[in-house]
């Protein structure tokens, strides 16, 4: 009898202004994944044991530290906050963003490092614009990049 813990593949979704929640439900129920959806306001979900809604109390990165709290191998987190993103990386977690682009130990610092001069920038009074609309595109680039993390990781011996 092997008393090893199951490595069990979770994701977590930081909720409150992602465009793939729905996209990510799928493919979850197809590979047989439990999902936490974290938020700090109530929302619609669909009514499937496979799925958490956990609401948290507002207040600034109370969501966030609560995902990055519980992040580590053998987690997919989505979200499209970059310093959230970071902490899950450093747990061990793999990171997507909606759009499909994966956050990994080696890209990391460039997207906080960016996300940090954009800030700069913005608080100087420069008008940066924000990000490209969200379109099929990333929603397809996404799709593709949750599948493939959910291979690697039950190539690494996770299970749903």
């Amino acid at each position: 009898m092997n008393d090893a813990p199951r490595r069990l593949i979770r994701i977590l979704i930081d909720a409150d202004a992602c465009p793939v929640k729905d996209e990510t439900f799928k493919v979850a129920a197809r590979h047989g994944l439990h999902t936490t959806v974290v938020a700090n306001s109530w929302m619609n979900l669909p009514r499937d044991p496979m799925i958490e809604r956990v609401i948290v109390p507002g207040g600034l990165d109370v969501a966030d530290d609560w995902i990055a709290e519980r992040a580590a191998p053998g987690q997919i987190v989505i979200t499209a906050d970059i310093p959230l993103a970071s902490r899950c990386v450093k747990a061990g977690a793999m990171v997507l963003a909606p759009n499909g682009k994966a956050f990994t130990p080696e890209t990391i610092g460039a997207a906080l490092a960016t996300r940090n001069l954009m800030d700069s920038l913005r608080s100087a009074g420069e008008t940066t614009g924000g990000p490209p609309p969200f379109g099929p595109r990333d929603r397809s680039a996404f799709l593709s990049a949750l599948d493939l993390a959910i291979v690697r990781l039950k190539r690494a011996g996770f299970t749903p």
